[in-house]
């Protein structure tokens, strides 16, 4: 693991404590500002409803560390008409003795990646991938990624890589994720997957109108959502399509 805690540098945060406009109003934002997010286990997954604050706080980590939040590797910031938010901007990390270099030192020292379903193809194409993005699909495209990426130790932000994946694939992102933890990276994933969630070992974070928590995947709404639709479909149906 590179770092232990994230949370909002208070001499940056006055919006914050006045709580009076986005994204500070957001309840995960706000618990953020107030108590920081710990991390306790190399893959971290942030778990919510749309609208939640989830990819938000995604984006906002991945800044803070250094990564562009239009996607792509640490230091290599090629979308030059995005500013860092002002979330992102006031993101500081408690790091582990493995983190203290990349967290403390120069952003030429920091690795990593950050992934976002909105802009992946894209910024796919503009990194030097031994493979051609714009002749294979997305899924294709995502799972070449992870291959040559994810490789060492750094920080890697995920937001919702499952969009693009089928149910395989997802199952050997979950195995690129495991290796990648194993080999001293740290990984912190926002998605809607039952499938990614349940990566052993894994720490899970739901946010929502409560602000953060941490719960067992067997717990999670979505997972009983996903359980009881799939041995009944139409008990969800009916509501839908009468």
């Amino acid at each position: 693991m590179l770092i232990e805690r994230a949370y909002v540098d208070r001499s940056e945060e006055a919006v914050a404590r006045t709580g009076d406009r986005w994204p500070w109003t957001v309840p995960c934002v706000r618990r953020l500002a107030e108590d920081g997010l710990k991390f306790g286990a190399p893959v971290t997954f942030l778990v919510g409803e749309n609208g939640s604050g989830k990819s938000t706080l995604a984006e906002a980590l991945a800044e803070g560390f250094g990564l562009d939040s239009y996607g792509g590797s640490a230091g290599y910031k090629y979308a030059s008409s995005r500013t860092p938010s002002e979330l992102g901007c006031a993101i500081r990390f408690d790091p582990t003795a493995a983190g203290r270099r990349m967290v403390r030192g120069p952003r030429t020292r920091r690795r990593g990646f950050f992934l976002r379903a909105e802009t992946a193809w894209d910024a796919l194409a503009r990194e030097r991938l031994s493979g051609a993005p714009e002749m294979m699909s997305h899924g294709e495209g995502f799972l070449m990624a992870f291959r040559e990426k994810f490789r060492q130790p750094g920080l890697y932000v995920l937001d919702e890589p499952e969009a693009a994946l089928s149910f395989t694939s997802c199952l050997e992102l979950v195995g690129v994720l495991a290796e990648l933890s194993r080999g001293g990276a740290q990984i912190i994933c926002a998605t809607h997957s039952p499938l990614l969630t349940a990566l052993p070992g894994a720490e899970i974070v739901e946010v929502g109108e409560h602000g953060m928590r941490s719960v067992a995947w067997e717990e999670l709404g979505l997972v009983d959502h996903w359980r009881r639709y799939l041995t009944d479909p139409r008990a969800y149906l009916r509501h839908i399509i009468g």
